[in-house]
């Protein structure tokens, strides 16, 4: 009878989600007291999921890499009430969308079972100043459904979630662009991982196993940028900076997983004070074809680093450090060339003494180094299909025993998109360390069968040693299904 009533409250949670497709509920403007989002200018530099539809539908094709002619179009789906537009100038665009996903490793269980919805408004204030907002909600019946095997904590943290994603206002004036309020800053392209794309928090809870778009986590910042004919210039600063959301002890993908479900974690998280503030600048210019960019960013560590471990307790702490950076991309007709690399001071690399692949309790070293993080790749369509390979890699400058790493870490990944017509496009991502050959493999396919509707089905698996990045979750292979629908 418990399992049924909790069956039941996944379905209202479900018609309730829904029910933001219906025209009435587009048609309704936002609360009042909704902050405001990202920057017109900007909008041309930040990278869109290749996999979205590009018609009407395509309104999630999260509405960053457009510019405002692009922006216009894509939010203008769906039927608003008569007049709505004319009166206010607003126009909305967004998706609902129903998620679930199954571990098939013992124990077998219901690791999503979510309800989604996302709602994007824009608008024009004045000629060259215009606003955007984009808020998203959820909820996730998994957590209710498998109380047994997560811990409360888990549960309360992933059981419902409310994200106000962007919310700024645009200003320009002559060659300048000024973004005011919350908003992603995304300055490196690489798939599947995050190496010059420094300033953006994310949602790790997940692990690397969604869209990078939907992982990003926007700052309050402001932003200033210049674009010149071949010259785009850029200045930030984030006085109240967001970081990565990492779960809970016992959650699927913890960031450390070899810590007991009951540990007590506290989180220190600077920004209280305008001298905690973020602050950087980027230029990028193009010469001969080749497209290149320099950045230097001064930042809280947007991760967490284990600084004291004790039997049922941890503390987590962001640290303090300096990236230097740069990236590349060139057309050279049958493919595109492309890399990024980044210099990191300041970040500290956890010892520990080893238990096979668990830490002795108690004992965890901290040890401060310099690192530097780097990805080249290669794009190549064909026809109907597009291949990306990557090659990738960390070097530290001090390097100790007891760390769960090696000097020079080194991996590869192979993409492979493939579309049959305009509807059906099949994917595989795979990615393997080239240290000790643990692996991530997802195969997924979508297909868009109505133009404001997509279903995707797919698998995550993960396999290979137990210290390495993905062989630490070797037991969290799942498959999943996602129903989504544009408004």
């Amino acid at each position: 009878m418990l399992r049924l009533n909790r069956i039941h409250r996944l379905t209202l949670i479900a018609l309730a989600l829904a029910s933001l497709a219906t025209p009435a509920a587009r048609a309704q403007p936002l609360a009042a007291d909704a902050a405001l989002d990202v920057p017109e200018a900007a909008l041309a530099d930040e990278a869109v999921a290749a996999d979205l539809p590009e018609d009407a539908a395509a309104a999630d094709a999260e509405l960053d890499a457009a510019s405002d002619a692009d922006l216009d179009a894509l939010l203008d789906v769906g039927t608003p009430a008569a007049g709505a537009e004319a009166a206010t100038g607003v126009k909305w665009g967004g998706y609902a969308e129903l998620g679930m996903a199954y571990t098939y490793r013992d124990p077998e269980r219901w690791s999503h079972l979510r309800a989604r919805g996302e709602l994007t408004g824009s608008g024009q204030l004045a000629p060259r100043v215009r606003w955007k907002l984009n808020a998203r909600a959820e909820l996730d019946g998994a957590f209710d459904l498998e109380d047994e095997h997560y811990p409360a904590a888990v549960r309360r943290d992933q059981r419902r979630d409310f994200m106000l994603r962007e919310a700024y206002v645009d200003v320009g004036h002559g060659d300048w662009e000024f973004r005011f309020g919350r908003q992603h800053v995304v300055w490196g392209e690489m798939v599947g991982f995050f190496f010059a794309d420094v300033v953006s928090a994310r949602d790790m809870r997940d692990f690397l196993q969604t869209e990078l778009e939907r992982m990003r986590i926007g700052q309050w910042a402001v932003r200033a940028e210049y674009f010149g004919t071949d010259t785009h210039f850029e200045l930030l600063w984030v006085p109240k900076p967001s970081f990565d959301r990492i779960g809970k002890p016992g959650s699927d993908f913890y960031a450390y997983p070899w810590m007991p479900a009951d540990t007590v974690v506290s989180e220190d998280r600077p920004g209280d004070d305008l001298d905690d503030g973020n602050w950087g600048a980027r230029v990028s210019h193009l010469v001969g074809g080749w497209d290149l960019s320099a950045f230097y960013y001064h930042s809280y560590d947007v991760a967490p680093t284990l600084h004291a471990y004790a039997p049922g307790r941890a503390e987590l702490r962001h640290e303090r450090i300096d990236q230097v950076g740069g990236t590349f991309s060139k057309d050279l007709g049958s493919f595109v060339l492309k890399g990024e690399a980044v210099h990191t001071s300041g970040r500290g690399v956890n010892t520990f003494t080893l238990g096979g692949a668990v830490p002795a309790v108690g004992l965890v070293g901290l040890v401060g180094t310099d690192m530097v993080d780097y990805a080249f790749g290669v794009d190549l369509p064909s026809g109907d299909w597009r291949f990306n390979v990557q090659y990738y890699g960390r070097r530290l400058d001090d390097h100790r025993p007891g760390m769960m790493m090696d000097r020079h870490e080194q991996g590869v990944s192979l993409q492979v998109v493939h579309g049959a017509g305009t509807d059906l496009e099949a994917e595989v991502l795979a990615v393997t360390s080239l240290n000790r050959s643990d692996y991530s493999l997802r195969p997924k396919l979508s297909w868009k069968f109505a133009p404001a509707w997509r279903a995707a089905v797919g698998v995550d698996v993960f396999g290979g040693k137990d210290r390495g990045v993905f062989g630490v979750y070797d037991k969290e292979d799942r498959a999943w299904l996602e129903l989504r629908r544009w408004f």
